[in-house]
């Protein structure tokens, strides 16, 4: 007979929580409670990037209060065994990853086991089992920072990924935690299409999808969630945005170098549309992004299409989950910092999609959304999928 293991997978890039310490954490803690009390799950990860936030220096003592209050929560209380590693070792610089991944297991579920790199070989998870630091001496995880000279022309900084291998019952997985790089600047986004960011980000996921497709281990189906920075195609949108405008150029007055593009409508006494700046973009109806989850943007998210070799991804049905307002009093609004993007993202494998439990008759088995819609989360929005895992148990 065929069973199942409801799972819940959420990543989340917290740095807000870190930079604005205390500020938002009870309330994004509770919707992330809420969640887990509505789906119910048995089988639960939690992948955060940007552990410690911007100023990790100053602020990554927070993070060990973090991970406590959420592992000794009293919701958490029907989870009698968990995982959590967190790289919060800033003084490394060559590995430092601010990656966190936290996985927790109910009580109702039995035999779980997790993979030793070391070893290569899989043991039962008891108890729970917590490491902080630079992760180099843990067996049950592989850490990786991305090479320098992945990027030469960028500013090298916390980007990387961390994955755990699991057997839920009889079936094995992947579970990878991912950062990648940011659009540094919002006129180099628009010189070319792809932009020179997307083509880095995507050398960079090649390179993870190799990494643990090779075969050092067994190769497992895998869910690769986490903050993939993915941008919509900046140009193509740009181009659709100011079709009827007038586009003005500013250049700085010593070089040639762009300074700003201003989009100005025809009429309507000349008003400004749409500005860019480096780390500006001010778009005048703002509401595009929101609207049927900012479903007429989604022919410009346009990254993971060149994965569908061996990556799927659930129909995102979401508004784009960054970058919005860190003020708690506007929780729908996006910052006119950058162009509103679905950054934050749950992938798998073919061989993953396929042990997602699909039933006619609930709906609601499979769901892709965001955490905290309607609350302020920081600048972005977590993003969860709860499904049930195809299990067997013979």
């Amino acid at each position: 007979m065929e069973t199942f293991t409801d799972v819940l997978l959420v990543t989340a890039n917290v740095g807000s929580l870190f930079d604005n310490v205390g500020e938002i954490q009870t309330e994004w803690l509770q919707q992330l409670y809420k969640t887990i009390h509505i789906y119910k799950p048995q089988f639960i990860a939690l992948h955060f990037q940007e552990v410690g936030g911007k100023d990790y220096m100053l602020n990554m003592g927070h993070a060990e209060d973090f991970f406590w209050t959420l592992e000794s929560s009293e919701e958490m209380k029907d989870f009698d065994r968990s995982c959590i590693y967190v790289d919060n070792q800033f003084q490394v610089e060559d590995s430092f990853t601010a990656l966190g991944s936290m996985y927790f297991i109910h009580k109702t579920l039995k035999n779980i086991h997790q993979y030793d790199f070391n070893v290569k070989d899989f043991k039962a998870v008891l108890g729970q089992n917590k490491y902080m630091g630079s992760l180099d001496r843990v067996t049950t995880v592989e850490k990786e920072k991305f090479p320098k000279n992945f990027w030469p022309d960028f500013k090298w900084s916390r980007k990387g990924f961390m994955r755990t291998r699991w057997i839920i019952h009889n079936q094995g997985l992947d579970l990878v935690n991912i950062h990648l790089f940011h659009d540094a600047s919002n006129l180099i986004a628009c010189n070319s299409s792809p932009s020179i960011y997307s083509a880095n980000r995507n050398n960079a996921l090649r390179y993870v999808i190799n990494r643990i497709s090779d075969n050092q281990h067994m190769v497992l189906p895998f869910f690769l969630f986490g903050d993939f920075n993915f941008r919509l195609d900046t140009l193509s949108l740009v181009q659709y945005l100011s079709t009827a405008t007038d586009v003005q150029t500013v250049k700085k007055d010593s070089s040639n170098e762009v300074e700003k593009i201003i989009c100005e409508e025809k009429d309507n006494d000349r008003q400004v549309l749409l500005q860019i700046e480096e780390k500006l973009f001010a778009y005048l109806h703002q509401a595009v992004f929101r609207e049927d989850n900012g479903r007429a943007l989604l022919k410009y998210d346009k990254e993971v299409a060149a994965f569908h070799d061996v990556i799927r991804e659930e129909d995102i049905m979401f508004p784009p989950s960054y970058p919005y307002s860190e003020e708690y009093t506007k929780p729908t609004q996006y910052m006119n910092t950058r162009c509103p993007a679905w950054c934050d993202r749950i992938l798998m494998s073919h061989t993953a999609q396929d042990l997602i439990l699909r039933s006619d008759d609930s709906e609601n088995s499979v769901v892709y959304n965001t955490v905290g819609p309607n609350v302020c989360m920081g600048d972005h929005k977590p993003v969860f999928l709860s499904f049930p895992l195809k299990t067997n148990d013979h």
